[in-house]
C-alpha cells in the first residue's frame, strides 16, 4: 500500500543528530555528536532510594492517574525555587509540568501557530525546536548570531519586514549548538523589541544551571511584566534526561491552553518521574548537586579546549563557552562542513555538521558541533587529535 502523510509532516526531515547517532553504535567510534549528560553526572543512588521508598510505602500515589498540570508538590516546589532562586514568574504566570522541554515546544507551537505564521530564531539553533515549529507549518526566519547573542539590527529588520510573526525562539544561555551566551544588554533589548512589536518570546533554558565560569545572567523572563515571555526549563541536564520532566512558566492564559493540548497528548507527565524530581528538590538539595555537575563539566570543557588549542589548525575558529555542553567550530572560507564531518566519521570520530541546526535547511554551513560531556577523557584526547590532523589536511 502507498501511504499518504499529512502535509505538516511531509516537510519535516529526520534529525541529522539522531541519524548520526544511529551510525554511532560501533563501540570503537568516538562520538562528539550527542548532547547527553556525562555518565558520572547521574544521581543513580539517590534516584534508587527515592523510588524504592515510595514504591514500598505508597505505590498507588505514583502509579495512579494525576492532574495534567503536574504533580502538585513538584509544581509548588518549582514555583518557589523559580521565584526565590531564579526570580522567574509572577502572579500572572502559571507553572506547567511537561514531558521534557521538547514537549513544551510542541504544545506551545500547537496553541500559538497557524499555517504560514512566522517564527524568528537564532541561526543556527536547536533542531528539535525548529522541527517542532516546522511541523505546524510555520515559516522560519533565521537571525544570525554574534559573539554576545543574536544580531539586534537583523532582528529588528525582520520584525519590520515580515507579517504574521508569532514569536522569537531563543536559547540565551550556552546556546545549542554554538555555546554562546546572550549578554544582559541584548536580553533587555530583545524584550523591549518584543513589547514594541507585540510578539512573544519563547525562552529555552535547558543549560543555564551548567555555568562553569563568568557571572550568571538573569533570564529574559525576569524582565517580563507584560506577559510577552514564555520560559522553558528541564530536569534533563541536571538530574536525568530519561525521566522526561520539564516545565514552563507562562502567562496563565497560555499555560491553560497548553494544559488542554497536553491532555490530548499524554494526559500527564509520568508521576513517578515527577515524584523523583520533587524529592530531589525538597530532600536531596538539587542546587548542591548542580554545583557538583559544574565541577565535572568545567574539567571536561577545559580538557577539550586545551586539546583543540594543541591540535587544531589555527584557521579553524571555535567558541569558548562559559557553560553548557557544546563547542561550535567553523571552517574558514565558507566551505561546506558536511564532507569534513563525513571524513571524520570514516576516521572514527562523529561530529554534527552545522546544517543540522540551520534555519534554512537548503543553505550551506561551514560549522560543526562538538559535545564534551558524553565522551570519556581518554576519547576526548584521542578524538580531538584525529580531528586536529583532519583540520590541517582540510584547511590549506
Amino acid at each position: 500500500m502507498q501511504y499518504q502523510f499529512s502535509d505538516k509532516m511531509v516537510a519535516v526531515k529526520p534529525s541529522a543528530i539522531r541519524e548520526i547517532l544511529k551510525m554511532s553504535t560501533d563501540p570503537n567510534l568516538i562520538s562528539f555528536a550527542a548532547g547527553n549528560p556525562a555518565p558520572d553526572a547521574f544521581p543513580s543512588k539517590e534516584v534508587a532510594e527515592i523510588t524504592a521508598k515510595v514504591l514500598a510505602e505508597d505505590p498507588v500515589s505514583v502509579l495512579q492517574y494525576s492532574i495534567t498540570e503536574g504533580y502538585p508538590p513538584l509544581r509548588q516546589a518549582m514555583k518557589q525555587m523559580m521565584r526565590e532562586h531564579y526570580h522567574v514568574g509572577n502572579d500572572q504566570d502559571e507553572l506547567l509540568i511537561v514531558s521534557g522541554a521538547e514537549q513544551a515546544c510542541d504544545l506551545f507551537s500547537k496553541v500559538i501557530l497557524n499555517e504560514g505564521d512566522v517564527v524568528l530564531a537564532e541561526d543556527p539553533s536547536f533542531v528539535g525546536a525548529l522541527n517542532s515549529f516546522r511541523s505546524y507549518g510555520a515559516k522560519l526566519v533565521g537571525i544570525p548570531m554574534e559573539e554576545d547573542g543574536l544580531n539586534l539590527a537583523e532582528l529588528e529588520k525582520a520584525l519590520q519586514t515580515y507579517e504574521k510573526i508569532k514569536f522569537i525562539y531563543l536559547i540565551p544561555n550556552f546556546q545549542n549548538p554554538t555555546g554562546i551566551t546572550m549578554s544582559w544588554a541584548k536580553r533587555k533589548a530583545v524584550y523591549e523589541l518584543a513589547v514594541k512589536y507585540n510578539i512573544l518570546i519563547l525562552e529555552d533554558n535547558p543549560y543555564g544551571d551548567l555555568r562553569i565560569k563568568g557571572e550568571n545572567v538573569p533570564a529574559i523572563k525576569t524582565l517580563d511584566k507584560t506577559g510577552h515571555v514564555v520560559y522553558m526549563g528541564s530536569f534533563s541536564k541536571v538530574i536525568a534526561p530519561g525521566l522526561r520532566v520539564g516545565y514552563t512558566v507562562a502567562p496563565q492564559e497560555i499555560s491553560q491552553k497548553m494544559a488542554i493540548a497536553k491532555q490530548v497528548a499524554d494526559v500527564h507527565t509520568t508521576i513517578l518521574a515527577q515524584y523523583i524530581c520533587e524529592r530531589y528538590v525538597a530532600v536531596y538539595d538539587l542546587l548542591a548537586h548542580i554545583e557538583d555537575l559544574k565541577k565535572i563539566y568545567k574539567r571536561k570543557t577545559e580538557l577539550m579546549l586545551g586539546e583543540m588549542d594543541k591540535h587544531f589548525n589555527p584557521k579553524v575558529a571555535y567558541t569558548r563557552p562559559e557553560g553548557g555542553l557544546f563547542i561550535y567550530c567553523t571552517l574558514p572560507g565558507g566551505v561546506d562542513s558536511i564532507p569534513f564531518c563525513q571524513e571524520a566519521l570514516k576516521r572514527g570520530v562523529a561530529v554534527v555538521p552545522g546544517i543540522a541546526f540551520a534555519v534554512d535547511e537548503d543553505s550551506v554551513s561551514s560549522g560543526f558541533r562538538l559535545n564534551f560531556s558524553t565522551p570519556s577523557d581518554e576519547n576526548i584526547v584521542k578524538g580531538i587529535e584525529i580531528l586536529g590532523k583532519l583540520t590541517y589536511e582540510w584547511v590549506k
